[in-house]
């Protein structure tokens, strides 16, 4: 059973991550990889001021 971890900036709609998770999974079957319902995607998103780039670092 994969599991697909996407961490990111939290802000994105339910649909925008259903979106890309059935993208990633249609992926993951079409290549033979795994079967759809044994993929898991799991988003964690993470509040904005606990993601720092450099350019966040650059402007301080």
């Amino acid at each position: 059973m994969p599991f697909v971890r996407i961490q990111l900036k939290s802000g994105r709609t339910p649909e925008q991550k259903a979106v890309i998770a059935k993208e990633i999974i249609d992926a993951m079957d079409k290549h033979d990889f795994a079967t759809r319902d044994s993929i898991k995607v799991i988003f964690e998103d993470m509040l904005p001021e606990n993601f720092i780039t450099d350019a966040d670092l650059s402007e301080k």
